[in-house]
């Protein structure tokens, strides 16, 4: 496939403009560690929400929402559409209080909430096992999707697309910080956007396919089409449905999908002007991430389906392709390969954009960990301001190094998105009680931790565990195992909770005295602070969190509503589609209503 001019145009002026913005806020970024973590806490909710779309919108996501596609129809997407549930606990109950934390890091947070050297301990192992080991993980997803991408659209080889793409990237975000990335994600959003609806429009209309209409009619494609499974397949509804919006959502920790928040998503609700910019940033982010955004992504997979109807007629087309990297998440990028010059470049811009945003995130985050939760805890405590700012830039460098070496040796990116889930299966729950519950420690975490890792790593060497390397079984993850992982895990933290020690007042006492979490989980503390005749409830605001749980499902039912509609509308469901709109734009009054009532008007 030969690149014109004009493409090359829309290309080299785009990678300008990013490292132009690296360069301009690089002296700024520079001056101390918050300002290259966390922009001064100065940020806007609409620019961080921005962030955070064009952050998730990575390389690796259209690819592998067309695996999913092609290998469960559209409902198999309810295996991430169901975080939305986490993502709005996170926007009304959980923003607020991560703002109010003022920590530096969600890590920080570990000596904020527990006391003592389990506390440290626990801080300082997860900034190399999320910092260091899941970010290298997460990333070389995403660099695997941009192997393939260049590998079919431009004829590169894999060794070639890692150096060029990961080059400019790790240039900007060791120059830029954080402010340098959340600036150029504004520009990212755009192009990506554009060139994934410009992508989809044109695909569903090229003569093999026919249009919208004709691809609907398609044998390869009407059984796939429906964004509900097929309830009287009672595996199907219990492995791509139930499973999901029962378990999953609660119990799973997953990069950007955190139960209580955590991650760069943490990262950006702390660099938030305040608790309301922090709660708009989030509830953006969810509108955008869920209802809107996989349409394209969504249409152009179905389209391949035509085209493309099994991984042999891709390898048929593209004979080049090692066999090690075929999968029906190559579907993707040969489709683009149909894309006239102009329309090429432009969507050839916007995937490098999702690439660079997504990594130079991972990387400002993932060596934010390293700077503050192991070096300046562990090697340097009293290292300079500058110094901080030196080994993040030299960390960020290493991240992109690792992840890179590691995309070279896998096959697809729902091979990672299976492991990870399952890696981090009985977690989730602590994640969501520690703010509410006293007698959560550090051990509880601690233990789940390991549990939760061990057990995965016996399935993964055992007959049954070994599944999940494989590549095009056509079932998601064995939720057997999976509930067998929660299961497990929650027992034996659950156990370690009451077993050991709970933290000392002077810990749960500072800690509630600072965050205000209210709730029946603290009376305990706040009744023997009163006999103490300490008083550490500092406001008189009523307890938020059942009103928070009512604005969550209040959004939940918008968002999947819009998400429906938007479907619906795009199938051409003209009946369902006006009343699916009518029960969103009901929902939405509502939820304005508690949201009011809750926090007062978001500007």
């Amino acid at each position: 496939m030969e690149l014109s001019t004009l493409d090359y145009s829309f290309i080299i002026v785009f990678f300008s403009i990013v490292l132009a913005i690296g360069v301009i806020v690089s002296k700024k970024s520079g001056k101390n560690t918050s300002e290259f973590f966390l922009s001064g806490r100065t940020m806007p909710w609409w620019l961080l929400g921005l962030s955070m779309v064009a952050t998730t919108f990575s390389t690796d996501t259209p690819n592998l929402v067309t695996d999913i596609v092609r290998t469960n129809g559209v409902s198999g997407n309810w295996v991430w559409w169901a975080f939305l549930i986490t993502g709005l606990l996170t926007v009304f109950v959980y923003a607020k209080l991560w703002r109010k934390s003022n920590v530096n890091t969600d890590l920080e947070f570990y000596e904020l909430r527990y006391g003592g050297p389990a506390a440290k301990f626990l801080r300082k192992f997860r900034a190399i096992y999320l910092g260091v080991i899941f970010n290298v993980i997460t990333m070389s997803a995403v660099t695997l999707a941009a192997i393939k991408i260049g590998g079919i659209m431009l004829g590169l080889e894999p060794w070639q697309t890692v150096i060029s793409a990961g080059l400019i990237t790790v240039t900007f975000s060791a120059l830029g910080g954080f402010k340098g990335v959340v600036y150029t994600d504004f520009l990212l959003f755009f192009v990506a956007m554009a060139g994934a609806i410009g992508a989809a429009y044109y695909l569903v209309n090229i003569p093999e396919v026919g249009g919208i209409q004709a691809l609907m009619a398609n044998e390869h494609v009407s059984d796939k089409l429906s964004i509900l499974p097929d309830f009287s397949n009672k595996q199907a509804l219990i492995t791509l449905f139930v499973i999901p919006l029962a378990v999953q959502w609660w119990s799973s920790w997953y990069p950007g999908a955190e139960p209580g928040g955590g991650g760069y998503i943490a990262q950006r609700m702390l660099a938030a002007k305040n608790e309301n910019h922090a709660i708009g940033a989030t509830f953006f982010f969810n509108i955008m991430h869920y209802a809107l955004r996989p349409w394209p992504w969504i249409l152009v997979a179905l389209a391949s389906l035509v085209v493309y109807p099994d991984i042999a007629s891709i390898q048929e087309a593209f004979p080049t392709i090692a066999n090690d990297k075929l999968g029906h998440d190559l579907a993707y990028s040969a489709m683009l390969t149909k894309l006239p010059s102009g329309l090429l470049g432009l969507v050839l811009a916007s995937l490098i954009a999702a690439y660079m945003s997504t990594i130079s995130t991972q990387l400002n985050w993932g060596s934010s960990y390293i700077v503050y939760d192991f070096y300046k805890q562990q090697i340097n405590p009293d290292a300079s301001e500058k110094r901080l700012v030196a080994v993040g830039r030299i960390s960020t460098v290493v991240l992109m190094v690792f992840s890179a070496a590691l995309a070279l040796f896998l096959q697809n990116a729902l091979q990672l998105f299976e492991v990870l889930l399952v890696f981090g299966a009985g977690t989730g729950l602590i994640f969501i009680l520690r703010w509410f519950w006293w007698r959560i420690n550090a051990w509880s975490e601690i233990t789940a931790m390991f549990a939760s890792g061990i057990i995965s790593i016996l399935l993964k060497f055992t007959s049954i565990g070994a599944y999940f390397f494989a590549t095009d079984t056509g079932i998601f993850p064995d939720w057997s195992e999976y509930i067998f992982v929660v299961l497990i895990t929650t027992s034996i933290w659950m156990v370690a909770t009451f077993l050991t020690q709970p933290e000392s007042k002077e810990v749960l006492r500072s800690f509630y005295m600072k965050i205000q979490p209210g709730g029946p989980g603290w009376s305990k503390v706040v009744r023997d602070a009163e006999k103490d005749k300490q008083r550490i409830i500092t406001t008189d605001e009523k307890w938020s969190v059942p009103a928070g749980i009512s604005a969550m499902l209040l959004g939940c039912v918008l968002i999947y509503t819009c998400m429906f509609a938007t479907g619906y509308w795009i199938y051409g469901y003209t009946l369902k589609a006006s009343i699916l709109t009518g029960v969103a734009i009901i929902s939405g009054m509502l939820l304005a209503r508690v949201w009011n009532k809750m926090k007062g008007t978001l500007l």
